[in-house]
């Protein structure tokens, strides 16, 4: 088909049309990954993101209800493809596997797959996906590992590596991927979804490109980012212009147990225009508490997105308006060969700091304070007859209350999106394990005239022998509230043993679990928002008969 339309003036149908099947394809994408992955981080959790790339490495789309902590490194990814092989160097059939955590900035878990996308011969752009393995490799396996001191024990890194060239598989890189990982039945068949959800979006843009041409195309995707941006830019006008700051602290890197890790951000306001400044972010932990350039910058792109255009579909245009000062080697821009294994775990806390510094600037967008971690758990051994089993699950937690209602209850951190825990019957069919209690927390939302949502209560009994990672953190510096709100409940753990002894443990690597021992998971709540004195009788009423609170707040 042949079409006249330039650059300067894409057809607003076409650009409506375009604007919706670009992001319908990251949907389809992300439907195939989880129906033909392996692993229930996949498959359950929905632990990934899909989207199209550009020929220069920018976000044309990505899938509705990927993990918004993937905002900044897709792209990234398929900048170093195209920095080491250059755009011809790139054929049909192509497949990339990448994990470098030196680029990435992630752990090494999160493996990422793209293919070319070509229109009669010519290389239009990328088809990429993200997503978790189960393992990598390396010293320690599973959730919460503080047993890594710097990336070569934390698995296989595979930078910009063809898997597939030109249709044809590279059989010695397949067989040190099954050498080097615990599970590598999962990890093939998790490596084998992502390239078919890659293929099938590669598939999908080209056929777009055949029906309207590649300007045309180009050309709309230009006008949606344009939109984007104005949309975001509206917003940022609307706060006053200045200077605003704020801190929090994290409990400890996992390795120096008395030293508080201090999250220090700076956000200027200028016009239209954003920036968040890391400049005093706590320098890069000896722990692997630490995360790449692509983790600072992701962190502030979740801050600004929320705040700015929560409702938009995520593409390149949302982000022009912000600029993240991040100088090298602190804790999220980590010099090499820094341990990256829980790259995540600061990320919540981080952006909830960001929003906290603008608080007093948007008292009317900004809730009070959420969990703050993406908590995890996970358990691991050998079944009788001497397989291995891995059980990995997240938890959610209570969010802030907000400026006109109360928090949500056992919701996931703000960097996990529509990521979802993993059915209780799922893990008790595939695990030895029995869930005596997954339940709402009481009293764990922070007093307000909105009330902080309440964590959960979790329990697995073991019904073997097995270890376990607890990688808690938040358990000594509560969710804020807001403008007279009360504090939320922290993260807490205790380990309850078959000879009635108990422990509290917050961070820990490999623990030993004996047959018939109780694992019990006490997640944050919520931090309220506005002064207790201002809740109305009739919502202390209904907290007492839900049972969200077991006491009326003063009584």
């Amino acid at each position: 088909m042949t079409n006249s339309t330039t650059r300067n003036e894409a057809n607003p149908i076409t650009v409506e049309v375009v604007r919706n099947a670009i992001v319908a394809y990251a949907d389809e994408m992300a439907n195939a990954l989880s129906k033909a992955a392996y692993n229930m981080m996949i498959y359950e959790v929905r632990d990934y993101c899909c989207g199209l790339i550009d020929t220069k490495a920018r976000m044309i789309s990505q899938n509705r209800g990927g993990l918004p902590i993937f905002l900044a490194d897709l792209g990234v990814a398929v900048a170093d493809g195209i920095a080491r092989y250059g755009l011809d160097g790139f054929a049909p059939g192509d497949v990339i596997v990448m994990n470098q955590g030196e680029i990435c900035g992630q752990h090494l878990n999160n493996v990422v797959v793209y293919s070319p996308c070509f229109h009669n011969g010519q290389l239009v752009g990328f088809a990429a996906n993200r997503a978790h393995w189960v393992d990598i490799g390396g010293v320690r396996q599973g959730f919460g590992s503080y047993g890594s001191s710097d990336i070569y024990a934390e698995g296989i890194q595979m930078r910009s590596l063809k898997i597939y060239e030109a249709g044809k598989r590279n059989e010695t890189l397949w067989q040190i991927i099954r050498d080097n990982t615990r599970y590598p039945d999962s990890a093939l068949g998790d490596l084998r979804a992502q390239i078919a959800s890659c293929q099938l979006g590669a598939r999908r843009y080209g056929e777009l490109i055949a029906r309207y041409g590649r300007e045309t195309v180009e050309a709309c995707i230009s006008k949606v980012w344009d939109q984007a941006e104005a949309s975001a830019r509206a917003v940022v006008e609307k706060i006053p212009d200045g200077d605003y700051e704020a801190e929090s602290f994290l409990d400890n890197d996992g390795r120096s147990l008395d030293k508080p890790v201090r999250v220090k951000v700076k956000v200027r306001i200028r016009g239209s225009q954003m920036t968040v400044d890391f400049s005093e972010m706590n320098p890069q932990t000896p722990g692997p508490l630490n995360s790449g350039r692509g983790g600072g910058i992701a962190g502030a792109r979740v801050a600004f997105k929320a705040l700015t255009s929560p409702d938009l579909d995520v593409n390149e245009g949302c982000f022009r308006p912000l600029e993240v000062v991040l100088p090298e080697g602190t804790m999220l821009s980590a010099k090499p060969p820094a341990a990256l294994g829980l790259w995540s775990i600061a990320l919540p806390t981080v952006i909830d700091t960001i929003l906290k510094a603008l608080a007093p600037a948007v008292p009317h967008l900004v809730p009070a304070a959420h969990k703050g971690d993406m908590g995890g758990c996970s358990f691991f051994g050998f079944r009788d007859d001497g397989s291995r089993f891995i059980l990995m699950n997240i938890f959610g937690g209570g969010w802030g209350g907000r400026p006109n209602e109360d928090g949500e209850d056992a919701a996931v951190s703000v960097c996990q999106g529509d990521v979802r825990n993993t059915p209780v019957e799922l893990q008790e069919i595939k695990y030895p394990v029995l869930v005596e209690t997954h339940a709402l927390r009481p009293n764990s939302g922070g007093d307000g005239q909105y009330r902080g949502g309440l964590g959960i209560e979790l329990t697995y009994k073991l019904l073997q022998k097995c270890k376990a990672n607890i990688n808690l953190d938040r358990t000594r510096d509560p969710p804020w509230g807001l403008h007279g709100g009360e504090p939320g409940a922290v993260n807490a753990c205790i380990i309850r043993r078959a000879d009635g002894t108990e422990a509290d443990v917050k961070k820990a690597t490999e623990v030993e679990i004996a047959a018939g021992d109780s694992v019990v998971f006490l997640t944050a709540g919520g931090g309220g928002y506005g002064d207790p004195r201002q809740r109305t009788a009739d919502a202390k009423d209904h907290d007492i008969a839900a049972g969200v609170v077991t006491k009326r707040s003063g009584s």
